[in-house]
């Protein structure tokens, strides 16, 4: 048996928490393998697992420097020997540093941190000491963030010990699904993100007012809640492009606002991994995001949707207009769809991951 921990000490909910929950239950279903999850006491993570008692919970708060506490570190180390886990996979980066530090004293065998976010990782002694001593492995959801971990510091980590494996897509819901077409007078463009400054939704304000001054008629319709409602409302009203944009709120109905939408548009600044892009491709719907980060590992240039330089409205809106007629569109979202059932299907990402952890 194969005692198998996942460590994300995160209180609310995320890319990196479904990631651990869903990897949690795929492998707690399988025979040779004994799962437990360490999470805050009150988390959405334990909240969500309360409901599968195959998977043990273990109650454990950590904050930024938890590290620095000898009392804890010691606490938790306590439990790694207790325990003896065969497998430590950790998230976060507070959850980094105490829980890798403290699996390494444990003796713990296999320490495998598992790297969600395209962000370069700081130059610190503190990530030096622990990326040399006590991590086995990385684990980064796509070649970008993997990229990424090494550009403070060339010799951070070797990049032969990293392994990239993309977060996992149920695409079955979406295979006998009937994706419904368009019938608008105009091109209606979709965003789906955080109104967080990361997502970049005033780009859409400015990309609508330059559509109108070109006579280009049509819709952005931007869904998803976050710190910058207030202000993109505001912008909005500012350059007079409220009849155009329409802040949604948080979606719940998603087949609702896929099918009414003829194009995607990602206007993030980076992306670790753009799921939302995968979620597009699935309605068969064709994408425009920049060329940053890690879009191009979700969208094929010229063949499941365009990829543009950063900030370029102009050639935002020569893609937009390419995707006018609904012959092209269908095939761009076709191509999209095989992609994604290819490269991201759950079945192919767990066969990937069971084999990594062997």
């Amino acid at each position: 048996m194969i005692k198998l921990a996942f460590f994300n000490s995160s209180v609310s909910w995320g890319g990196g928490e479904k990631w651990h929950m869903e990897s949690a239950l795929h492998f707690a279903a399988l025979p040779n393998y004994d799962v437990f999850v360490f999470g805050a006491p009150d988390s959405e993570l334990k909240k969500r697992l309360a409901h599968y008692p195959q998977i043990t919970y273990i109650d454990f708060a950590v904050s930024n420097r938890s590290f620095l506490n000898p009392i804890k570190v010691n606490r938790l180390k306590s439990i790694f020997n207790t325990l003896s886990f065969d497998i430590l996979i950790i998230n976060g980066s507070a959850d980094f540093k105490i829980a890798a530090y403290a699996g390494h004293l444990s003796g713990t065998k296999r320490i495998i941190y598992r790297r969600g976010s395209a962000i370069p990782i700081k130059n610190s002694a503190v990530n030096r000491y622990l990326f040399k001593n006590c991590i086995s492995d990385v684990l980064a959801n796509s070649l970008e963030t993997k990229r990424t971990i090494n550009m403070r510091f060339a010799a951070m980590f070797p990049l032969e010990k990293i392994k990239v494996i993309y977060n996992p897509i149920d695409t079955t819901p979406f295979q006998d699904k009937c994706v419904g077409k368009t019938k608008n007078d105009h091109l209606v463009i979709g965003n789906l993100a955080r109104l967080a400054p990361q997502k970049n939704q005033a780009f859409l304000i400015d990309l609508s007012r330059a559509l109108s001054h070109r006579k280009i008629r049509h819709k952005i319709l931007v869904g998803g809640t976050g710190p910058l409602a207030h202000e993109l409302e505001k912008y909005n009203k500012q350059m007079k492009t409220e009849h155009d944009v329409s802040f949604l709120g948080f979606i719940s109905d998603l087949d609702g606002f896929f099918n009414q939408i003829d194009v995607f548009m990602l206007s993030s600044k980076w992306e670790g991994f753009g799921y939302v892009l995968a979620e597009a491709a699935l309605y068969r719907k064709p994408s425009i995001a920049f060329d940053v980060s890690s879009n191009k590992e979700l969208i094929e240039h010229d063949h499941t949707g365009y990829l543009v330089p950063y900030g370029d409205i102009n050639q935002t809106i020569d893609s937009i207009l390419s995707l006018s007629e609904q012959e092209k569109r269908d095939e761009f979202g076709n191509a999209g769809y095989q992609l994604v059932l290819k490269r991201f299907d759950q079945k192919v990402i767990y066969k990937q991951l069971e084999e990594f952890l062997k």
